[in-house]
């Protein structure tokens, strides 16, 4: 098979050519879009699941959803040791640019607010090298977002980019990939942000993405958030739609997947898109001709497992300490196979041979790391699928 057509795609957000089994989120969103559109009442989303089952690529495919419908959007990922004042002006910068409203000294108002929001990041009485500079031609607005106060100045400033769409007849929507690693102070603020917005009936939603316990910190900030967001869980695919997500491109490329060779695809890759893809890449290099083979599929197994080794779970693997390796080996040999389902801290510590309450600093390094988290108290689980075969087999 010719390496240069080969049409699949293993990488970080990158889109697949395929984007199979996600047709009901995007129209969903695409209602959603309309409804605001109209003034009618609508929440804001969260997509939560493991890694590795698309949602940057969902995020980035909603987004484009918005584009298509004139609105103005940005994007941001949070980190943990990242405050939400400067990537949101970014984002909120570029959604303003996006609207297009025509008149001049407005667009300057509420991009002023952006700035002085932005600003307010500094520390008082901080040297003019210090203070972010975002891009921002019109100056800040003094008294407006810039209290100091992250709830009072977010609602301010989200209120006014609200405002400024709504005077085009479009919405703002605000994507946020990580959402899980914001500040607490920054998930209360930007819940209570959104329950402003949400009752003041202005087109602006946030769109977040996450980890699967991404709910239980948006619940612990705001006890209403869970009737404030409309949250979606990204699952891997069925069989039906890793089927398509392998056919689909392979057709575009005048080649095809035999049907037993889609039954040990997806048998190895269990459905979760992102295997799916460096499956479907290294099968495609080793198979001699069209169509491939369930043979074909077993010489690439080794390969394709070695680079998902690498890639994915070594990179990180390599990130844990030995204590926090010792944690992880242990979680894997107490979970199933899989690793798929969560386990508890205690048959952990039964294993290790040590108090649970020992062995809280690597548990907490790991949580802050996002290579496990809890979805519940005294249970844990893997962020990665598959994560736990990973650590019997080969680390």
């Amino acid at each position: 098979m010719d390496p240069i057509r080969n049409p699949y795609a293993p990488g970080a957000g990158q889109r697949p050519p395929e984007l199979a089994g996600r047709d009901v989120e995007l129209e969903s969103f695409s209602v959603v879009l309309e409804r605001i559109a109209r003034s009618r009442p609508e929440r804001s989303i969260v997509l939560t699941g493991l890694r590795g089952v698309g949602k940057t690529v969902l995020l980035n495919a909603l987004r484009s959803t918005a584009v298509r419908a004139h609105w103005g959007t940005g994007k941001l990922e949070a980190r943990p040791e990242q405050r939400l004042r400067r990537p949101l002006s970014a984002a909120l910068h570029v959604a303003v640019r996006e609207l297009g409203h025509p008149q001049r000294d407005d667009v300057d108002h509420v991009l002023g607010v952006v700035k002085a929001f932005a600003q307010r990041d500094a520390a008082a009485g901080a040297k003019l090298r210090d203070r972010w500079n975002p891009g921002i031609d019109a100056a800040a607005v003094a008294g407006r977002a810039d209290s100091g106060d992250i709830e009072i100045d977010l609602v301010e400033l989200l209120t006014d980019v609200g405002g400024l769409a709504a005077d085009v007849g479009k919405g703002v929507a605000v994507f946020i990939d990580e959402m899980q690693d914001l500040h607490a102070e920054d998930v209360s603020a930007l819940c209570a942000a959104c329950h402003e917005i949400s009752q003041s009936g202005l087109p602006l939603i946030v769109v977040g993405a996450g980890l699967p316990h991404l709910p239980a910190v948006l619940s612990a900030s705001k006890s209403y958030s869970e009737r404030l967001f409309r949250y979606s869980r990204i699952d891997r695919l069925d069989r039906e739609a890793a089927d398509r997500a392998l056919q689909s491109p392979a057709k575009e490329e005048d080649a095809e997947f035999a049907p037993e060779a889609l039954e040990a695809m997806y048998a190895a890759t269990g459905g979760y898109p992102y295997f799916i893809q460096a499956y479907g890449k290294v099968a495609w290099d080793v198979a001699p001709r069209s169509p491939i083979t369930a043979e074909d599929v077993a010489v690439a197994g080794p390969e394709a497992e070695g680079e998902l080794a690498v890639g994915f779970f070594g990179s990180r693997y390599e990130r844990a300490t030995p204590a926090e390796r010792e944690y992880l080996r242990a979680m894997a040999d107490v979970a199933d196979p899989d690793g798929a389902e969560a386990v508890a801290t205690a048959e952990v510590a039964k294993l290790l041979g040590r108090k649970p309450q020992s062995l809280s600093p690597a548990r907490d390094s790991l949580l802050k790391k996002g290579l496990i988290y809890s979805g519940e108290r005294g249970r844990i689980a893997f962020t990665v699928p598959h994560f736990g075969r990973y650590l019997r087999t080969t680390a």
